[in-house]
Order: structure tokens, then sequence, then C-alpha cells
């Protein structure tokens, strides 16, 4: 089986979608001719018609209302925002609107709001970020983080299958550095539900997108050192599968949580909390958390460098919470 892009992976799923169900239809910033700030609806508009694939002005609330509106109406959109950073432009719309249509009245609001997030790509503090949490707060509002082509394929057809809204962030770094075995066949990755990505019994690392890769770099050196670390990758973020958060707990009873967001209200003070509710009599050493500073990222690479976790912290922490 060929190997296939995380970007690849994530086009392969709209376009499958798109041909499996006339309501899917996808809009966005020259998504259309120019086929997307990254390439990923390259060809879209010459297979789907420019009905289906619809540039739109550089308006993300409005491209948010079109595409709830759309919604309600029984379609079912792929907004794509050319980078995350500029999904607060929108943020009214997602929160009070999509997030609250099926509290308020029941109504489905089938839409996916997807693009690229995160940084190690040098794009400084407006296309680095990870605007993730502003919408795990949020009541209504299913997202998705993927760390694999695999899954990024298997999960951005969930989320345009799922009657809810989805919002999908891509990690960029991943986009073309990635690869996978993906079956041609139709299959999807069910939302909500995290994944071992590595097995191990001396502590659990809790990490989701690209720091999978910081984590599993950094298990082969701790390995080579006798300290296995199990490794279990989130996937979805809202809603957190909370059961695989305490099964990882209760086998290994050390923890650190990975991720490439701030600190302070970040997802690991969340997942603390989950663990000290489920899982707290399994605990023997405290919960670690590495992440990035409660900072803008950097636009200099060697700040980038010192803002982003690494591997070398990884190892680090993972030592001292082994020795316990």
């Amino acid at each position: 089986m060929p190997l296939t892009t995380y970007l690849e992976a994530i086009r392969q799923g709209i376009w499958e979608e798109m041909e499996r169900d006339p309501s899917v239809f996808c809009l966005g910033e020259d998504i259309g001719i120019y086929g997307g700030a990254f390439k990923v609806t390259d060809g879209f508009i010459d297979r789907f018609g420019a009905e289906r694939v619809i540039d739109t002005p550089i308006a993300e609330s409005a491209i948010v209302g079109a595409a709830f509106g759309a919604s309600l109406t029984g379609l079912r959109p792929v907004a794509e925002f050319q980078f995350m950073d500029f999904i607060g432009c929108a943020f009214n719309q997602i929160v009070n609107m999509v997030g609250s249509a099926h509290y308020r009245w029941g109504a489905p609001a089938p839409l996916v709001l997807r693009g690229p997030s995160g940084g190690n790509v040098h794009g400084g503090p407006f296309h680095s970020q990870n605007p993730e949490m502003w919408f795990v707060h949020a009541p209504g509002l299913k997202v998705v983080c993927p760390a694999t082509a695999y899954d990024a394929k298997g999960l951005i057809k969930s989320a345009i299958r799922d009657q809810n809204p989805v919002i999908f962030f891509e990690h960029k770094y991943l986009y073309r550095r990635i690869k996978d075995e993906v079956p041609d066949e139709d299959y999807t990755v069910p939302i909500g539900k995290a994944r071992v990505s590595r097995e191990g019994h001396h502590l659990s690392v809790i990490t989701y997108a690209a720091m999978l890769y910081t984590a599993l770099e950094a298990a082969e050196l701790l390995s080579k050192e006798g300290i296995e670390i199990e490794i279990l990758d989130l996937r979805t973020v809202a809603p957190l599968d909370r059961e695989a958060i305490a099964a990882t707990v209760k086998k290994t009873n050390k923890v650190i949580i990975l991720h490439e967001h701030s600190r302070t209200g970040g997802l690991a003070g969340e997942i603390s909390a989950i663990i000290n509710e489920e899982a707290f009599d399994d605990l023997d050493g405290p919960i670690v958390r590495i992440t990035a500073p409660d900072t803008p990222v950097p636009f200099s690479p060697p700040q980038e460098e010192f803002f982003l976790p690494k591997v070398s912290d990884l190892v680090r922490e993972a030592r001292r919470l082994h020795a316990y």
C-alpha cells in the first residue's frame, strides 16, 4: 500500500465525501481556482464545479454565517480558514450561533470548519497559533486534532457525516512531512475516541497533533534507558475520551501531559482534573505538564524553538517522574 501524506489524506477524505453525498460542498478563501492556500482543494473545482467549490471574500464571519445557514437547510458545508489563527474573526458566529443551535431549538448543524494550525514553521504570531481551547470551552462544538494521515482522513469523513458542528484543526507542520498507509476503501475514525499510539508501563504521555511525534521520538530515547512510556493520542479534544485517559493512568500510575498550545487554561489542566476525579488513587507521582509558555508564538526561529515543547523537555521530565 503506497504511503499518503497527511495533507493528501484530508484531501481524499473531503473528495470522497463530495463524491458520495451531493449535499457536501466547500467554501473558503481561494479554495476554488487557486486550490487553497496549502492546496488541499486543488482540482476540486474542475471535478465538482463552482457551485460546490465556492471562493469567498476574505471575511471569516461571513464564511461561517453562510455555512451555518446552508447547514440548516440540509446541506453539509466544509468551510476552510486559510489559517486557523483568523477563526477568531468568526467567534460570535461559531460560539453564539453554530454551537448553540441544537440547544436552542433542536436544529442539526452539520458543518465542518477546517484549516491549518500550529507552529514550527516560522510563521510568527498570526500564522502559528493553536486556538483549539477557545472552542473546547464552548458548548455544542466538537473539536478534532488528528496526528496521523490515517486518522486525518477517517476523522474528516466522520466530521462531514456528523449532525453536529465540528472544528477540524490540521497541524500545518504535518501536512507534507507525515505519511501513513491509508486504505483505498471507505473507512471512518470515530470522533471522541483516543488511541494508544505506543504501549508502555513505566509512565504515560497524553498528547495530540504534532506533539505525538515529539513523544514518539522521546520514547525511543527513553527506551534505551529502560524507561518504557505509553503514549495516548487523544485525536479529539472535545469531547475528551475520559475512559482512555483514566485507563492509561491506571496502567502506568504516572502521567505527563504534553501539548503545544499555551499553559494557562490549556488542555493539560482539564485532563489533570479528569485524572483527579477518576484515577487519583492510581497515581504514584505528581501530574506533569509540558506546554508552550503563555506568550504569543515568536517569529524568530531560535525563539520559536525555545517556545515549543521539545524532545529534550519530555526526556528530562520523564526521567524525573520515573525516579519519583
